[in-house]
């Protein structure tokens, strides 16, 4: 873990968006819409960049969200991105944090603050992405954020009213970040639970899968309020072994979030189970979609993580015996439905 610094300039004044996708475009236009923050724009892709510079919008994704040159430069260079920015917030695929952070080094980030996007793991090392950071790279506990809530990207870019939550230790760093998201679609709110808004963002993933699975078996909307419901204190339990302080889990950065990824048209996750559900296989469903469900690779790390916690988790349970032992959704379900109340 990074060690605890109480002294740091906690003002985002410029951020270095790590990731080209919808969600990374969808952070780009919310900073965009006040005039406090810089951004320096990360992707991987030479040809998007390009186009972004030609045209102002991300020719993947979201699409009509307008890319202001004034607020926003597009970068090749990851280090050269991050180098004049005070704020590295990442928002790529868990499963590729890694490899996009590449060659950095501890140098790179210091005196860097960081804000985590990302609701899934580290596959195979099974920790949070916070995490990661801070053992890798040295970052202070109090000098990381992350960002939380009921939001999906395709409503941003139609600039329905959202909510977003700032978890961090340090109220002050979650305080400065929250005013710099404002806006007339945005509202924000701040908590001192980093891990715990952290975890729930992982596993409602898994809830989501599990409740794309019922409806592909064509459970209605009675089992899936009862799937949920239950999700929830599945969480809860698990929450309290793995990180035990009080938090209010009806608030929108842990039920809200839950509920929007369970039963929205745009959750990926949701897309993903509801694919499994009607026969494909975990590949096919996978190659069809052109986004990464983080449930996919949560449903494993959560899985393994509560051999440890011993916590009662039936649908991570299901979930991980359809996806990773290859059981039948109608079998699974089956077993499932007598273990929810």
């Amino acid at each position: 873990m990074g060690t605890l610094n109480t002294e740091f300039d906690t003002s985002v004044k410029r951020i270095a968006v790590v990731g080209g996708g919808s969600w990374a475009t969808a952070l780009i236009k919310i900073f965009s819409e006040g005039d406090q923050v810089k951004l320096n724009w990360w992707l991987r892709n030479k040809k998007d960049i390009n186009h972004i510079r030609r045209y102002h919008s991300n020719p993947r994704y979201l699409g009509a969200v307008k890319i202001e040159p004034e607020k926003v430069t597009p970068y090749e260079d990851l280090r050269e991105a991050i180098k004049n920015a005070d704020t590295v917030m990442l928002a790529v695929p868990a499963a590729f944090i890694i490899e996009a952070l590449g060659d950095l080094t501890a140098e790179d980030f210091k005196g860097k603050k960081i804000i985590s996007t990302i609701k899934g793991m580290i596959p195979k090392q099974n920790i949070l992405v916070t995490q990661y950071m801070e053992d890798v790279f040295g970052i202070p506990h109090d000098a990381i954020a992350v960002i939380g809530g009921p939001c999906h990207a395709e409503e941003v870019a139609m600039e329905k009213q959202s909510y977003l939550t700032v978890a961090s230790s340090c109220n002050e760093y979650a305080e400065s970040l929250a005013d710099a998201m404002k806006c007339r679609f945005i509202k924000t709110a701040t908590v001192d639970d980093l891990y715990g808004v952290e975890y729930c963002a992982v596993m409602k993933n898994i809830i989501a899968v599990a409740c794309g699975v019922a409806h592909g078996l064509n459970y209605g909307d009675n089992f899936q309020a009862v799937l949920v419901s239950n999700a929830l204190q599945e969480i809860k339990c698990f929450l309290k072994r793995a990180y035990n302080i009080e938090r209010d889990l009806a608030s929108s950065a842990y039920l809200g979030d839950l509920l929007v990824t369970t039963y929205s048209q745009f959750s990926r996750n949701r897309t993903f189970g509801n694919m499994i559900g009607r026969g494909y296989s975990v590949k096919a469903a996978q190659l069809e979609m052109e986004m990464i469900a983080e449930g996919y690779y949560a449903s494993k790390s959560i899985y393994e993580i509560n051999k440890d916690l011993g916590a009662e988790m039936p649908i991570t349970t299901a979930v991980f015996h359809i996806i990773y032992e290859r059981i039948s959704p109608y079998v699974e379900f089956n077993i499932l439905k007598n273990k929810l109340t």
